[in-house]
């Protein structure tokens, strides 16, 4: 009983401990030009999250088509032409696969505050 139990804690502190870190890159990331709850110099990150787990509400695909387009940002694959004509397109960012993964999955699984 007691090692499911010490299991239990030190499963919930990975999943917490995972979770801080995707909110720190998100947090040091994205939110320099997507703040969470305003758009001033690109769309917001709600208005963002929403948009695309509207169109992807399977995890897999929101995470596998957020990473790719983030890392090639383009007017053809973008669900956001509104927000790109009155921001202009993302630039180009260099982040490594792994970074992009943990970033959308936070913002599938989290609700943004």
């Amino acid at each position: 009983m007691l090692n499911k139990l010490l299991l239990s804690i030190l499963f919930s502190s990975a999943l917490l401990g995972a979770n801080n870190n995707a909110l720190l890159l998100l947090n040091g990331n994205c939110t320099t030009c997507h703040f969470i709850n305003q758009s001033i110099s690109a769309p917001a990150m709600k208005i963002v999250q929403k948009r695309y787990k509207d169109a992807f509400k399977d995890k897999k695909e929101f995470v596998n088509y957020m990473s790719s387009w983030i890392n090639n940002p383009n007017k053809e694959g973008s669900l956001m032409l509104d927000m790109i004509k009155k921001y202009e397109l993302m630039p180009h960012m260099q982040f490594d696969e792994q970074t992009l993964k943990e970033i959308t999955t936070y913002l599938y699984e989290n609700e943004l505050k």
